[in-house]
């Protein structure tokens, strides 16, 4: 490709954009896109302005468009204007539209549309536009299987446009991937020609996104006018079709510098109140576009402009070339490095415009669920949702909402089809909790063969006297007390009085048929099991738990509007041998029984040990005080672990209820008694074929306690307290397996981690619970679930059994096809938990989900959630680690991926050349994800990872929802001081790496678990001062774990964020201080993911070319 060929600049905004779930976008199947009118410069023309388009040039199909998220909005009142009509291009600076122009060298091959020469229309505020970006059809679209080619379009001419050095440098050999050969480097490119960032395309046709340099949201710079930022130039990107040419040799100017662009038309002169374009912080010029959320059903008012629309094809895709990324002069660089081509960071997609893009185009509106196979807005966008007969996203998020007709074309794309179901999430206050159906003594109704529960799925027929169930098309007659009749529609007249007929989620009260031994159960129990020995007393935590529990006690989980809760508590001290206490409510004392016999457990009473807090205060009250003074002076070190576990399982059993184990832990058993462990762990067997052993519990005496509990309804929460190795893998196993939480606070000291521990317990104690659960899931015929992650114990191949369920848990399944799906039925899941509630109240839980089927592999590709997808390959590969070498996990994960990347380029892009990176639009984030967890400490450990931190987050992350991994395997770092400090809004994210602190700014990252503020070295000494209360960076106290409460306005700003970030978050996160500079910091850097790690693994560019080189090998 020749470089010295300078390249007529091609609109910068070309992108395509989502549609409505549903509406028809006729531009994707029908029609060639239009060609932009014939000015050029980067301002909107007055309002009015009239434009006749070149002879012979089509007129633009609709597609609504979304917008770069980073952009400003335009100033309020300014009026927008369509020049064609809404649907059509749009001129002139708007909330809605961006200016195009047409590449210069372009043919058509499409029929032709009249010449249009209409006047600018008024465009309402309202539902957002459905405006084309034009070039993005233009440059290379798929029609038909067809690549579209323009005839030269009139009236344009260019001079070369000057392309900038690239600012970031050039990047060192990273990774295990090695450096990357100039003929590799995956082009990327935008074929549409938008240098800013496309919104995650989540019901629009699989958009092979491509990308131009300063593409997919880069860093967001802040909006000036003037000189683009080094490493951003005008041209769009070179790529396999005839309207794209090489760009001219870059060359260094320096940032700031005053540059010339294209000759152009001079532009229509503007007024005061349509001011030029700005550009945008992702780097592209243009006006903020408005909202412009997914729709798809046929959208009446779209004109078709005489041609049929085909069915949605392909987009031209997101492609990476080298040959168009901005990089230094080869002259600029080391001799080693000359031969390199350097992909500048900026134009590779971004996390961080991505999410901003989805806030903007689905933040505003509700989520309907009425209608089958939408994609919600992604997790990190606050949006309500409105049941219409599909459960909420937040019950259940699936990895595509489009499945594939036939297991061979499942098998061909490889994207796993999974729903991560968190049964009992909590809603936002502004949502209804699920009705309570009650049928009485019939209980609910169901279909006789496959037991589905009645749900809006079901269809009436004979007058309303049958119905056939969706799951399995059995008829069954509906019993004479719940007949109703039937409207002219088919649907019964009382549909809307059902919650069952009407609605995704509801819950039906259970007859005594659902209970264990036919009799309806007890209220739960608590029981609090606290370890005495030496460690727990010295560092203070046995009284800090004590002096706690006396006033948690009063916020034990309670049904509804219940003056006091239902649930009875009992309490246990232990160390090498067990202390049980008589707290009942006629004493006057606590009593104490010690059972030394750890190795045969037994209760040694039973009235007197469970009660209920109220009547009983006074003693325990007395008990709580009397504990921390009773082993004061205790020197055992020893402590048992199972026989504590199998006590409180006996105390259950012995009170005919289930109920959870609270057990404050804090080292490793060593004590004589059943479930004894010793010290394993052994560095050495990291990256060897034995490294599995180290996730694996050490003996099998916990997986048969936790199958007892499990059959008990007995819950447990594990707190840890270790100053060293406790073999957590181990320790974990019954907490995993009966549905609890596992909490590990290392080195545990009262004044650093008393607020951390304290907030999670009373969390803990007060979540909502579900006790002795079974969840199943049925599914319509054609798929069946066939594996299940999560915390949770399984005897058979289809019951989750849980013996306690939380508000914070999933449960993720996963399906394969065991028949042929059409269509037109669709694909359908029921998720049914049948569980006990706080108050002893047996219930069903129902949720229902219908999905899409297809016959077009474009349309899986344009379905999927990312999300989701990496929470079940977080999961899959967390499990993975248990029974294989930790590198063949990393390895299956990348050819996954690279085989649902290949599967995308090979059937559903627009033929391109093979030095280019295609990505589909809804997975363009796919590649930086998966990048995360194979560096998480998990799979690639760095040095100061202890094996127990390993197994900790490993089990951490089996039940966790989607929100979760989110921000867990890519943290959100906020600039603090950035922002007028009136702005009381969260500050917007920039990208986790390290070329985005900048040295005079103050920054917060937060990963769920984690809770940083780093401090530049040069940051400004009236902010230290007003945040830290000292008068220089100097003294500020490294590794600071609260900040100071100061009445001024930043001070209280950062302090409420931090509070607002940890109301999100299902764990505390303990704060820490770090400054530039300072040891901290390479605790700090290795959550700056894109960067390449310590540990070695790659940065997200490397990760990005590794991945394009597997994806070039597979389809070669």
């Amino acid at each position: 490709m020749n470089v010295n060929q300078s390249a007529p600049p091609v609109p910068p905004f070309g992108q395509n954009q989502p549609i409505y779930p549903g509406y028809h976008q006729s531009g994707y199947g029908g029609q060639p896109g239009p060609a932009a009118p014939a000015y050029g410069a980067y301002n909107g023309p007055l309002p009015g302005y009239q434009q006749t388009l070149p002879q012979g040039v089509p007129r633009a199909p609709p597609s609504s468009g979304a917008p770069p998220a980073s952009t400003a909005p335009a100033p309020c009142g300014q009026t927008t204007y369509g020049q064609f009509g809404q649907g059509d291009i749009q001129n002139g600076p708007s909330s809605t539209a961006q200016m195009q122009r047409v590449p210069g060298s372009q043919q058509f091959g499409s029929p032709l549309a009249p010449q249009v020469n209409q006047p600018a229309v008024l465009q309402p505020y309202g539902p957002p536009p459905t405006s084309t970006q034009v070039t993005a059809q233009l440059a290379g679209m798929q029609i038909s299987g067809a690549v579209s080619q323009a005839p030269p379009s009139s009236g344009l001419s260019y001079g070369s446009p000057t392309s900038l050095a690239s600012a970031s440098g050039s990047f060192p050999n990273s990774g295990p991937y090695g450096s990357y050969p100039q003929s590799q480097a995956p082009p990327l490119s935008q074929t549409q020609g938008h240098p800013g960032v496309q919104p995650p395309l989540r019901s629009a046709p699989p958009l092979a996104s491509s990308f131009t340099p300063p593409a997919s949201g880069g860093p967001r710079m802040p909006s000036m006018t003037g000189p683009l930022p080094p490493g951003q130039g005008f041209g769009s990107l070179p790529v396999s079709q005839p309207n794209h040419v090489s760009l001219p040799p870059a060359h260094a100017v320096p940032p700031g510098t005053q540059m010339t662009g294209p000759s152009v038309p001079p532009p229509p002169m503007h007024s005061p109140q349509q001011p030029g374009y700005q550009l945008q912080q992702n780097g592209s010029f243009g006006p903020a576009r408005g909202p412009q959320p997914n729709y798809e059903s046929p959208y009446p008012g779209a004109p078709t402009f005489g041609s049929q629309p085909g069915p949605p094809q392909p987009l031209p895709p997101k492609r990476l070339d080298p040959d168009a990324i901005p990089s230094p002069q080869l002259n600029e660089l080391p001799p080693q490095q000359k031969t390199r081509h350097r992909i500048d960071p900026d134009a590779i997609p971004s996390p961080i415009q991505v999410i901003e893009d989805d806030r903007n185009n689905r933040g505003s509106e509700p989520f309907v669920t009425g209608v089958r196979g939408q994609v919600p807005p992604l997790v990190t966008t606050n949006f309500l949702v409105k049941d219409q007969g599909n459960a909420s996203p937040r019950y259940i998020r699936c990895t595509s909402y489009n499945i594939p007709c036939t297991s061979d074309m499942a098998k061909q794309a490889q994207v796993p089809l999974a729903a991560v179901i968190k049964p009992l999430a909590r809603l936002p206050l502004e949502e209804a909790s699920p009705y309570v159906v009650d049928h009485g003594e019939s209980g609910p109704l169901r279909c006789n063969r496959c037991k589905a529960y009645m749900c809006p799925l079901m269809t009436f027929i004979e007058g309303g006297r049958r119905f056939q169930c969706s799951f399995c098309s059995c008829i069954n007659d509906v019993p004479p007390q719940y007949f109703q009749h039937l409207d002219h529609t088919g649907k019964r007249v009382d549909a809307y009085d059902r919650p069952e007929l009407s609605l995704g989620s509801y819950e039906f009260l259970a007859t005594v048929d659902y209970c264990k031994n036919n009799k309806f159960p007890s209220p739960p129990a608590f029981i609090f099991m606290i370890d005495v020995s030496y460690n727990a007393i010295r560092t203070g935590l046995v009284r800090l738990l004590c002096e706690e529990l006396k006033s948690l006690l009063d916020y034990l989980p309670r049904e509804g509007g219940a003056e006091e809760s239902a649930i009875r508590v009992g309490f246990v001290t232990y160390n090498k041998v067990l202390h049980f206490y008589n707290v009942k409510s006629s004493l006057a004392q606590p009593q104490m029984m010690v059972v030394s016999d750890v190795a045969d457990m037994f209760v040694p009473l039973l009235d007197g040990f469970l009660v209920n807090v109220n009547e009983s205060r006074g003693v325990i009250t007395s008990l709580l005080d009397q504990i921390p003074e009773m082993f004061a002076d205790t020197r055992e070190t020893e402590t048992v672990f199972a026989p504590v576990i199998q006590a409180g399982m006996e105390a259950l059993k012995a009170a005919e209820c289930a109920g959870k184990l609270f057990l404050f832990h804090t080292s490793l058993p060593i004590a004589e008694a059943p479930g004894k462990l010793k010290n394993r762990d052994d560095r050495k067997l990291i990256n060897t074929d034995k490294e599995k052993t180290l996730f694996q519990p050490q003996t099998g005496t916990y997986q048969t306690l936790a199958k007892d509990c499990v059959t008990q309804g007995c819950c447990v929460d594990l707190f840890l307290f270790p100053n060293q190795y406790v073999d957590v893998a181990t320790l974990s196993v019954v907490p995993q397996l009966t549905g609890g939480s596992v909490y590990k606070y290392a080195c545990f000291q009262v004044e650093n981690d008393q607020e951390r521990f304290l907030s999670d317990l009373r969390r803990d104690v007060q979540k909502v619970v579900g006790f002795d659960a079974v969840m199943r899931v049925r599914t319509s015929t054609g798929i069946r679930a066939v594996d299940f992650f999560g915390a949770f114990y399984m005897s058979n191949t289809t019951d989750v059994e849980l013996a306690g369920l939380d508000e914070d848990k999933t449960v993720t399944v996963e399906f394969k096809h065991d028949d042929r799906l059409s269509e037109e039925s669709g694909a359908l899941l029921q998720c049914a938990l049948l569980y006990t509630s706080c108050a002893g109240q047996r219930r069903l839980r129902i949720h229902n989900l219908a999905l899409n089927c297809c016959t077009q592999l474009a349309d899986l590709y344009r379905n999927c959630e990312t999300d989701t997808l990496i929470n079940y390959m977080a999961k899959f590969a967390y499990r993975g680690v248990l029974n294989s070498p930790v590198k063949t996990v990393r390895d299956t994960l990348i050819t996954q991926c690279a085989q649902i990347l290949a599967c995308y380029r090979k059937n559903c892009a627009s033929p391109s050349s093979a030095g280019q990176l295609i990505l589909p639009e809804c997975m363009k984030l796919l590649p930086v994800y998966l990048n995360c967890v194979l560096k998480s400490d998990v799979l690639q450990p760095g040095a100061e990872v202890t094996t127990d931190d390993r197994a900790y987050v490993r089990q951490l992350v089996s039940s966790m929802d989607v929100a979760e991994t989110n921000v867990f395997f890519y943290p959100r770092l906020l600039p603090l001081t950035k922002s007028p400090i009136d702005n009381t809004t969260e500050p917007p994210a920039v990208r986790a790496s390290e070329e985005r602190l900048s040295s005079g700014d103050i920054y917060l990252l937060e990963n769920g678990l984690n809770l940083f503020v780093w401090v530049g070295a040069s940051v400004q000494q009236g902010v230290v001062q007003s945040l830290f209360n000292v008068s220089s960076f100097s003294q500020i106290t490294s590794g600071l774990s609260v900040l100071p409460v100061l009445d001024n306005p930043l001070s209280k700003k950062v302090r409420s964020l931090i509070d607002s970030l940890r109301a999100q978050r299902m764990r505390y996160m303990k704060l820490i201080v770090v400054k530039q500079e300072d040891k901290l910091e390479m605790l700090f850097k290795h959550f700056l993911v894109e960067d390449k790690s310590l540990s070695g693994g790659a940065s997200y560019v490397d990760f990005l070319c590794h991945m394009h080189k597997e994806i070039r090998q597979l389809l070669s």
